[in-house]
């Protein structure tokens, strides 16, 4: 696959605003089986069609992640996600309305089994689907475009800092992507992980680990 790539270096070319072609160059990098290193709300990703085998593999190779460990799906708009999910109860869709888009990724119950390269079974062997959609700043706005889902993890080697400026980014994941977009500078702190595998029952819901969106905030909003 050719490399295209949106990159602005310098401090002169601060703040980044992504345009329509950069969009349309994602949108194809994950039809076309490609890895994109992209920014999002919270920090840099690297991401993939999640229902491309190869492509998973390259990504989870890559950052040198084990396999068996779950990636997120993002969608760029939260309808597109809505409906890609038409098996969510209505207080799933309560939550979803109520938390996205925002730096959080939510745990839910995948009960169809969608995205199978990208979710995993818990320990009690109930599958879980990571959803994300971001809450754009308006110079990532472009992004929107996007129609296709994605699987994302952080771009970063595994276990390693995330990436707050695509100077950040480890070289070897930018070299190895098809794809590499500038996004200027991020707020760096990652995606609050909120767990609602119960939420559907009992309204119960646990913060697996508070980042970009404060505990305080999940629990305001989902009351």
């Amino acid at each position: 696959m050719q490399r295209e790539a949106s990159l602005r270096e310098g401090p002169e070319a601060r703040p980044v605003t992504l345009r329509a072609e950069d969009a349309a160059g994602l949108e194809c990098c994950l039809q076309s089986g490609g890895v994109a290193v992209f920014p999002a709300d919270t920090v840099y990703g690297l991401g993939c069609d999640p229902g491309n085998e190869r492509a998973v593999r390259r990504l989870y190779e890559l950052k040198g992640r084990p396999a068996d460990r779950p990636a997120a799906v993002m969608f760029f708009d939260r309808e597109r996600a809505v409906g890609a999910l038409p098996e969510l109860t209505r207080a799933e869709r309560r939550a979803i309305e109520a938390l996205l888009p925002g730096p959080v990724t939510l745990l839910l119950p995948n009960r169809r089994c969608r995205f199978p390269l990208a979710g995993g079974p818990t320990a009690e062997g109930r599958a879980l689907l990571g959803l994300r959609v971001p809450l754009l700043a308006d110079s990532l706005a472009a992004l929107h475009a996007v129609s296709v889902p994605m699987m994302q993890s952080s771009a970063n080697l595994s276990g390693g800092p995330e990436a707050r400026r695509l100077a950040d980014v480890p070289g070897e994941l930018q070299r190895g992507a098809d794809l590499v977009l500038d996004g200027g500078e991020l707020p760096g702190t990652a995606s609050t992980i909120v767990d609602l595998r119960d939420y559907e029952l009992t309204g119960a819901f646990g913060v697996v680990r508070e980042g970009a969106l404060a505990l305080t905030e999940v629990e305001r909003a989902l009351g």
